[in-house]
């Protein structure tokens, strides 16, 4: 279905804020040239005549947002999680991407890539490719055509990393960064620059990165505090810096006006650096699984709410193993308490309506009025037929919701729509 004016029936849940769900049962969802003209009991007589989906006694919700998954990586989920993060970039991630300099595996990597994604709850993603210039525009093409809309970057990293990966110049890497932004004509998969994080950037890339981000106004992402041995890594590299993240700011890549800016995991954040992001507006992409996975600890998600600091989830595959964010949702829920229970029980667990937020509006955000069916927001939905999980007890909608948050799987997605057009 193209972009059209369509109307949803079913038992529809949405946030209203990161604490509030509201619920319709057997409700109405309009849809106007590909953006929510509003969920209603009964439907409004000036849509009656509109084409009527009936998903009745299934959920309809918000389209999933993963703002951190690194697209080569996902040949190798679930391995090497006895690793950390420095060892396992060198022993997994290194040696993998270097095959994207080879379009024919490329292009069987991404293609079973994107179709999983496809049929994920996901309906947008902020990506990682690798340094592969051509590898990065196959891979926008293939989600282009595929109808999600993502950010996909092609991958700085200059120095301190393998041979076999490494760029071989600053010069080189930013003019292969102009050529792939130059190229990146596609209607729904946008460049973002993505140097791969400040050990492998040289002043140079970030200063030429830095430079082009101002000429164009496109985005950034990158990693941030992630990891004990990365940050004093970065600390030994610039001495300068007052912390990790004021790297990145003295570059030009962390956020303020005309820099929108994500940092995927701010595990281990300081206090001025957590300062700095809120000042800035930069969206922090949690991923609870990776971060679990790769041993680098539980962000202080709470704190980072309470200042009001942009934020949603990421699955971060391979250091995370599943690409649906229901997944990462409820990881999220879960390490909140062990941090509650024994890191500082002054940072209250999230709930699972905090979660669903973060999967959906909060990190919907990035991309501008998207996670929710308030009137307005572009219209990406999911429709789950959650009766494989039904009991003899009866549920609201939003106890069926948290459920699936624990135990909806792809297959239970009968349909899936982004920016108002029907993907299946």
């Amino acid at each position: 279905m193209e972009r059209t004016r369509f109307v949803l029936k079913g038992d529809i849940a949405y946030s209203l804020d990161p604490t509030t769900i509201r619920t319709v049962s057997d409700g109405y969802l309009v849809c106007l040239d590909g953006k929510s003209a509003g969920v209603f009991d009964a439907l409004p007589e000036q849509y009656a005549a509109l084409p009527l989906l009936d998903y009745t006694g299934r959920l309809i919700l918000p389209g999933l947002v993963d703002l951190h998954v690194h697209a080569p990586q996902y040949t190798y989920r679930a391995l090497g999680m006895d690793l950390e993060l420095l060892e396992w970039l060198e022993t997994n991630t290194f040696p993998e991407e270097r095959r994207f300099a080879d379009l024919d595996y490329a292009a069987r990597s991404y293609g079973k890539f994107v179709d999983d994604l496809v049929h994920s709850p996901n309906t947008r993603a902020c990506i990682f490719a690798t340094c592969h210039t051509d590898a990065t525009l196959l891979l926008m093409d293939l989600l282009d055509q595929s109808g999600l809309v993502t950010m996909v970057g092609r991958v700085n990293m200059d120095r301190n990393c393998s041979d076999i990966i490494r760029e071989e110049s600053a010069d080189f890497s930013l003019s292969e960064t102009r050529r792939w932004v130059e190229n990146a004509h596609f209607a729904h998969s946008t460049p973002i620059f993505t140097p791969r994080f400040v050990p492998t950037c040289s002043d140079e890339v970030l200063a030429g990165l830095g430079r082009l981000q101002r000429e164009t106004g496109l985005p950034v992402q990158s990693h941030l505090s992630e990891n004990f041995g990365e940050i004093a890594w970065v600390k030994e590299l610039c001495p300068w810096s007052a912390f990790y993240g004021d790297v990145y700011d003295r570059f030009g890549l962390f956020g303020g006006e005309g820099c929108p800016t994500i940092m995927a995991h701010c595990v281990h954040s300081t206090p001025e650096e957590t300062a700095r992001m809120a000042q800035k507006g930069v969206f922090i992409a949690h991923c609870p699984q990776s971060n679990t996975n790769i041993a680098s600890g539980i962000a202080p998600v709470r704190r980072y709410l309470d200042l009001g600091i942009p934020m949603g989830l990421g699955s971060d595959v391979a250091g995370g193993a599943i690409l649906s964010i229901f997944r990462a949702m409820a990881d999220a829920v879960q390490v909140s308490k062990l941090r509650w229970r024994l890191v500082d029980q002054g940072l209250k667990p999230l709930s699972a309506a905090e979660a669903f937020w973060l999967g959906t509006a909060g990190g919907g955000a990035f991309f501008g009025q998207v996670g929710s069916f308030a009137p307005g927001y572009e219209l990406d939905a999911i429709v789950v037929d959650d009766s494989r999980l039904a009991t003899v007890r009866p549920f609201t909608v939003e106890e069926r919701l948290e459920r699936c948050i624990y135990l909806s799987e792809d297959r239970d997605i009968t349909a899936k729509f982004c920016q108002g057009r029907q993907l299946f």
